[in-house]
């Protein structure tokens, strides 16, 4: 399913600066930058309007129809944002201005879904790719990334990008064939298992090698017993 236009009203700012952003941000705003195709703009953006926005259908990868203090509309997607290290909100985003019928070259997520055979026989499933790189038109980018069914996958299985069904439209830029996906392999209980079984039989042999040095012990022990009662 390709991606959505959503409307984006906001701001220019024309204060700029640290202490300002902090300013916005305690009001319920989000600094930003727009970047078009002359100059980059600052705007402010408010924090419930935006995360509307980033959490429709598309996500991260709507198209938005942004307008400036409500002028014309830009045509543009999320290029940047930073978090709160400690809250986990957004402090700040970078909004690119694109034309719809050029292609952009973005990176999606990859979501694995299906019950593997491997792992309902004890195997454990490890996705090794979380995202690919592709370039598509804006409106062609997929909604919430790609799907990879795993249901097929068994104990040593690999499943590869050139396995998954691509939209059209959508060209990858990775090897589809060298870019592995998920795969399934044995649970680590059974290797620490053999490990545990490896330092039982060592523990066995130290045991019988420590009796051992023992009871030589108690030999030389007597022997030198014997020899002082004979003299």
């Amino acid at each position: 399913m390709a991606g959505e236009r959503v409307k984006l009203v906001v701001s220019q700012r024309t204060l700029l600066g640290s202490a300002e952003s902090r300013r916005l941000r305690r009001q319920g705003l989000i600094p930003g930058v727009l970047y078009g195709r002359t100059d980059p703009i600052s705007i402010a953006i408010a924090e419930r309007d935006l995360r509307t926005a980033l959490t429709g259908a598309a996500g991260s990868h709507a198209v938005l129809e942004v307008e400036v203090d409500g002028g014309s509309a830009h045509s543009a997607i999320l290029k940047d944002y930073q978090r709160d290290k400690v809250r986990g909100n957004i402090t700040h985003v970078d909004l690119q201005e694109v034309r719809l019928d050029q292609v952009i070259q973005t990176a999606i997520e990859i979501t694995l879904v299906g019950d593997s055979i491997g792992v309902r026989e004890g195997g454990v499933l490890n996705q090794v790719t979380n995202e690919i790189n592709i370039e598509a038109l804006p409106l062609e980018i997929p909604q919430g990334g790609l799907e990879a069914d795993v249901s097929a996958l068994g104990i040593g299985d690999t499943l590869r990008l050139a396995d998954l069904e691509i939209p059209e439209g959508v060209k990858l830029l990775d090897d589809p064939d060298e870019t592995v996906i998920a795969s399934v392999q044995l649970a680590r209980e059974e290797e620490v298992e053999e490990g545990e079984e490896g330092v039982e039989g060592a523990a066995e042999g130290a045991e019988a090698e420590s009796s051992a040095e023992d009871d030589a012990a108690a030999e030389d022990s007597g022997g030198e017993e014997s020899e002082a009662s004979e003299e």
